[in-house]
């Protein structure tokens, strides 16, 4: 490998239409200028609830709607843009990426930036592609010159999601990132009312399994009727092609699913598919339209299973 060298300075094209509802115009040049570095804070560790007591049921139909309860994983299992953000940046700096190249520091996602990113364009090499798309690919030590053939801008993004990615895995094996409140107990409730459980993730398989092990438990994970990650379809969210899929493999009709979700890209996945969604929003998509939804909450922590079979069945009946 060479030295580094640098792109010339990178145009402005329009930005890609994306699919509605559309949040305001993308600023395409977050603050490049980090903040004074200072220690992740995240919440401290509290014992898992236990597993439902009751044997592993047989999948009997009920004279409920809902067959099968499918969770989002990111925002929805786990409050985790912010530490994706953080992988992010480390990755950016460790590798020198300077995108527009004519900047001294590394390229920084800012706070702000970042939220209104992540609601826009499901997981982590779209993310990329789409800013240095927009951008000018970036100058970094990784090539002599910045990439401008198709094979050198995926290895591009492929060694700095990869990088990103175990820095990710770093930060959940810590063991101080917890559930959002009320998963668990919905997910031990539903296994143990019979209701098939999937989990359908845009990031990567590798990111999806570690989170899950450690934030629900082996024991649960493996339990799962379905689990998909964005390495299992060709489009991602808010592409229907996941949920689709997660119906074939649990044999269940896309209207007795029950989505939870936490953002508009998710909700668009989730519709496209012919599934009724609920949304657990985070304070990065508290702002977004979720009028498609059939419910809003900030969290699970009071939503009981009864109380989806209800949101499901009402909807199917005003439909």
């Amino acid at each position: 490998m060479a030295s580094t060298s640098f792109l010339l300075p990178c145009p402005s094209p329009a930005s890609p239409r994306l699919s509605s509802p559309r949040p305001p115009p993308l600023r395409l040049y977050p603050d490049l200028s980090p903040p004074s570095p200072s220690p992740l804070r995240l919440r401290s560790p509290r014992s898992r609830p236990p597993l439902a007591s009751a044997a592993s049921p047989s999948h009997s139909p009920t004279s409920s709607p809902l067959q099968a309860l499918i969770f989002d994983c990111d925002g929805v299992i786990l409050e985790s843009e912010h530490l994706h953000r953080q992988a992010y940046n480390e990755a950016f700096a460790h590798f020198a990426v300077r995108c527009p190249p004519s900047t001294s520091q590394p390229l920084y996602w800012n706070s702000d930036f970042y939220d209104e990113l992540q609601n826009r364009i499901g997981g982590g090499k779209p993310k990329m592609r789409w800013y240095f798309n927009e951008n000018g690919w970036p100058s970094s030590p990784i090539f002599e010159t910045p990439p401008s053939t198709d094979s050198d801008k995926e290895r591009l993004i492929d060694i700095l999601q990869d990088w990103k990615t175990e820095r990710y895995k770093e930060i959940i094996k810590s063991g101080t990132v917890e559930p959002r409140p009320g998963v668990l107990q919905l997910m031990d409730d539903a296994k143990g009312a019979g209701i098939r459980l999937a989990v359908c993730s845009a990031a990567t398989k590798s990111s999806v399994v570690l989170c899950l092990e450690n934030l629900i438990g082996i024991e649960r994970f493996e339990s799962l009727d379905c689990f998909l990650a964005g390495d299992d379809v060709i489009a991602k969210k808010p592409d229907p092609s996941i949920y689709l899929t997660a119906a074939r493999k649990l044999g269940v009709l896309g209207k007795n699913c029950l989505v939870v979700e936490d953002s508009v890209i998710g909700l668009q996945a989730a519709s496209g598919a012919g599934m009724p969604c609920i949304i657990t929003y985070t304070s990065s998509t508290a702002n977004q339209d979720f009028k498609d939804a059939i419910a809003t909450y900030p969290d699970l922590s009071n939503v009981r299973l009864q109380d989806l079979k209800s949101l499901l069945q009402n909807s199917l009946v005003a439909n």
